[in-house]
């Protein structure tokens, strides 16, 4: 019989709803349950796409004995980390403080019956290996500290409280005081860290870390710094090369495991390609280098075909397993490659996607990456490249047609606003730089099924599946919100977005501000009470909410007129400041904001008969320009522009020469 999970919205509780343990989703009955039978909680966190949260899910909870030891021992909590990020924060948190190890999914926590954690980690074998105990006897041992050991777990938790509490930034600096110091220093640890042969950051495994991609764009567009540019572009075309990008249908996974970008955690989600988009688009607006324009293109490609809902929102997540194996997706074998080719075919795709090399995914299959250019295989074949290029086109039709009788990856189909926001924001600012109409179109309805179906009576819900809209938003929905409206009414300006954006940004001061401190909580004023309520300022595989929201209130203020949201965006990056200036570089979306308190933002407004205004648009579209909002609006009067730098304005300007001067455009070559 299902247990209550078969209720939810989540797909990936209800992946659990037929499991022997007798789950509950995190609410009132689970918590009062928990204190009237005495019983400790057991939490455990993951979410659909999780390849280890699988493993756990088959080896212990579909296991009628680990079940019974479960349902006997503990009250059983599941939840989706995506759906209750506030609740995965928390005890994220804490695990890593319990512990002094990383945490991750799936998190496996055990609470009091008031929410206390006092022991956990993350997966947990059925039986003892990895270094890790058996679940079975990990939950008899719990279960008997916590029957014993009252005093040791009160001082435990004390302890814990108070560092949680000290997580939160209390006091900051005066704007006044704000200066470019912590820009300066967060360049220099890039450089210190940047991966020259292969791009990126750091070793395996390799995360695509957006927000430094975007922080060395902003600063050559700032500085003209070539070296910058430099990091920026190598590291997005390794991964554009690498196997992290999906070589027959688009779309980047989610890390790789490696130093090369070669093998990735093949789940494929929302956020991270709705971040990538934009930025594949801003360097092709600086290079023209052409690997970013394919790369955009099948990413939005990828993003219509698969991950867009019929009523118009985006979907979260691809698996990363599919029939019980990580990638069996997505790898081949040459001998499969080659059944499926014309031998000319075959001759370009071999060599170019590395099958003429030893296996590369678990020593017996191949997963394509870019192991040979293809002007260098054509040359090598006696080929002219456009005659390369057009059997590598035909060769991938057939390999994409043949992967896709396949048994596909598990698709999380429920729609969440703040990774919306993030794809609507991409695929506008993509759409923009390229002139792409459809998908701006596809951003438009993904914005209004979140304006019809997730925005009730002035108030954001987090979460919608299976016709149900439900869950009060977060910062993150609402911050992330905002800054995509923004990108949007550059696209194409419509004055129900404004008044939009102005209603978030209120909700924004009203519900979330933290007025003694400044900044914005995670949660909003009346949301549950939980036993910690997190102010989080770093950049994660998200941006930060208080980044984002900074950001888009300063811009929002230069819009509007309405000084409030930037004296709440300059109390946020004033409260944030000594932790920037300590660790700039986890801290990309503030940085963002603090270049642009420094140097306030642009303003371009252009007025006009519509017919009148497409040059206008063709010039600021195709200029990579971070720090300006330009909103060009149909109208009667001749058509000019008005340019503000922070509050001071410039004389109207009638002609886009004129205009590309005032904001010194320049034409990049392409390479």
């Amino acid at each position: 019989m299902p247990n209550r999970l078969a209720h939810e919205t989540s797909p990936y509780l209800q992946q659990h709803a037929d499991n022997p343990v007798d789950w509950y989703p995190w609410g009132p009955e689970a918590l009062a349950e928990s204190k009237r039978t005495g019983k400790p909680i057991l939490l455990s966190v993951g979410y659909s796409a999780c390849h280890w949260c699988h493993v756990m899910a088959h080896e212990s909870f579909e296991d009628e004995a680990v079940a019974k030891v479960m349902n006997e021992l503990f009250v059983n909590i599941k939840v989706d980390r995506e759906e209750r990020p506030d609740i995965d924060q928390i005890y994220q948190s804490a695990q890593a403080m319990l512990t002094q190890r990383n945490g991750g999914w799936p998190l496996t926590m055990f609470l009091t019956p008031d929410q206390m954690p006092f022991h956990g980690g993350t997966y947990f074998p059925k039986t003892a290996r990895y270094g890790l105990p058996g679940f079975p006897d990990l939950l008899k041992r719990v279960r008997e500290f916590h029957d014993q050991g009252g005093d040791e777990i009160r001082e435990q938790n004390a302890q814990l409280l108070a560092a949680l509490g000290r997580a939160n930034p209390k006091s900051g600096a005066h704007v006044a005081a704000l200066d470019r110091a912590p820009l300066d220093a967060a360049y220099a640890f890039l450089r210190q860290t940047f991966d020259s042969e292969h791009g990126g950051f750091g070793g395996a495994p390799k995360f695509p870390h957006p927000d430094s991609i975007e922080f060395l764009l902003r600063h050559f567009a700032a500085n003209g710094d070539a070296e910058a540019l430099g990091m920026a572009a190598i590291s997005l075309a390794k991964m554009a090369e690498g196997g992290i990008f999906d070589h027959l249908g688009g779309g980047f996974a989610r890390y790789s495991v490696d130093d090369e970008w070669a093998i990735p955690h093949f789940e494929k989600m929302l956020y991270d390609n709705g971040w990538l988009l934009r930025l594949y688009a801003d360097a092709w607006l600086v290079t023209k280098e052409p690997l970013f324009e394919r790369t955009a293109d099948e990413t939005a490609a990828w993003v219509m075909r698969e991950m867009q809902s019929p009523e118009g929102g985006y979907y979260s997540s691809l698996d990363a397993d599919s029939e019980g194996h990580e990638g069996k997706y997505y790898v081949w074998t040459p001998e499969s490659v080659k059944a499926l080719l014309t031998p000319e075919e075959f001759a370009i795709v071999s060599p170019h996607f590395g099958l003429d090399r030893p296996a590369n995914f678990e020593g017996k299959e191949w997963h394509f990456v870019v192991a040979k250019p293809l002007e260098a295989v054509a040359e090598s074949v006696g080929l002219p490249l456009a005659g390369a290029e057009d059997l590598l086109a035909s060769a991938r039709a057939k390999l994409f047609v043949a992967r896709e009788r396949r048994v596909r990856p598990g698709r999380d189909e429920k729609i969440l606003v703040s990774w919306n926001a993030l794809m609507i924001g991409g695929m506008a600012r993509a759409a923009r730089a390229f002139g792409k109409p459809e998908w701006l179109a596809s951003a438009r309805k993904a914005l209004e099924f979140v304006r019809e179906r997730m925005w009730k009576n002035e108030r954001l819900l987090a979460t919608y599946k299976d016709g149900r809209a439900h869950l009060d938003a977060y910062l993150d929905d609402h911050a992330f919100l905002l800054a995509a409206l923004l990108e949007v009414m550059q696209a194409g300006f419509e004055a129900k977005d404004l008044a939009w954006a102005e209603a978030l940004g209120d909700v924004l001061l009203e519900e979330f501000q933290d007025e003694k401190d400044g900044g914005f909580f995670f949660t909003a004023h009346g949301h549950e009470p939980l036993i910690h309520r997190p102010k989080p300022g770093h950049d994660n595989a998200t941006p930060s909410g208080n980044g984002v929201a900074a950001l888009a209130l300063t811009r929002l203020a230069y819009l509007t007129g309405e000084m409030r949201f930037r004296e709440a965006a300059e109390r946020t990056l004033a409260l944030y400041a000594p932790a920037m200036a300590r660790h700039p570089a986890g801290f990309g979306s503030l940085l963002a904001t603090l270049e642009e308190t420094l140097v306030p933002p642009r303003l371009v407004k252009v007025a006009g008969p519509a017919a009148s205004l497409e040059p206008w648009r063709a010039l600021l579209d195709g200029a990579y320009l971070p720090t300006t909002v330009a909103i060009a609006q149909p109208g009667s009067a001749p058509v000019n522009a008005l340019v503000c730098e922070g509050v001071t304005c410039l004389p109207p300007i009638h002609t886009p020469s004129a205009l590309r001067e005032t904001l010194k455009i320049h034409t990049m070559p392409a390479s």
